[in-house]
């Protein structure tokens, strides 16, 4: 028996450290894990959408051409227990609200939910989270695109909700339904596109998604 005892314990040491390693080089998916109690009530939920006004030229631009306040949205998810905003930025990723706050003008921010909150139940939360994956990393889209390649904003709340939960926020508009016409919105346009700017793209813009008729305010900072 004796001589099993030390190919034993070396097996069992080894086995430990590797799942230490393992533990430390893989650690859990962002999207996931044990979530931890909250002690107090929160004013924000699983799955609120949030808005600010950033202060970049480009945001400047969304701003004059949606006639709008807002030029940046993200999603909040509640992940172990502590709030993130998954925000298509450069790249896309999930940042901690405290500090996506603070990103924007004077620190304000609006907060949004569906009227009807029971739809967003703790399965269909998941999926959403489990959906968001596929952008986590991905590349900021300056052009505006509808395809998956890149992403801005808005279009990643709009397909998160929309092909995640089944929930259409708003209807789809094209580039030339907005306010194209002021120079500083033909400024970047221009450097963005040169003379052949997609018109006939298919858009959502963050006013277009804090427009919802199914979406209630909750926080409004402004």
């Amino acid at each position: 028996m004796k001589k099993y005892l030390f190919p034993i314990i070396t097996f069992f040491l080894s086995f430990t450290c590797a799942l230490i390693v393992a533990i430390k080089v893989f650690p859990n998916n962002p999207f996931t894990g044990n979530k931890e109690e909250k002690t107090t009530v929160s004013k924000f939920k699983d799955g609120d959408l949030i808005f600010q006004t950033s202060e970049s030229k480009q945001c400047e631009a969304v701003r004059i051409a949606t006639n709008s306040k807002f030029s940046h949205c993200g999603i909040i998810y509640d992940i172990n227990g502590k709030w993130f905003v998954f925000e298509a930025v450069q790249p896309v990723k999930l940042t901690p609200l405290e500090d996506w706050i603070k990103h924007g003008k004077d620190s304000k921010y609006v907060v949004k939910r569906l009227k009807d909150e029971s739809t967003l139940s703790l399965q269909v939360l998941q999926k959403m989270k489990d959906y968001s994956q596929q952008f986590d990393g991905k590349e900021y889209d300056a052009y505006f695109e509808w395809n998956d390649n890149m992403i801005y904003c808005s279009e990643l709340i709009w397909k998160i909700y929309k092909n995640a939960a089944g929930i259409e926020l708003s209807k789809l508009k094209e580039l030339k339904d907005f306010n194209l016409q002021d120079p500083r919105v033909q400024k970047i346009l221009k450097e963005r596109y040169g003379n052949n700017i997609p018109l006939e793209e298919k858009v959502v813009a963050p006013s277009d998604l804090a427009d919802s008729n199914i979406l209630k305010t909750v926080v409004d900072t402004y």
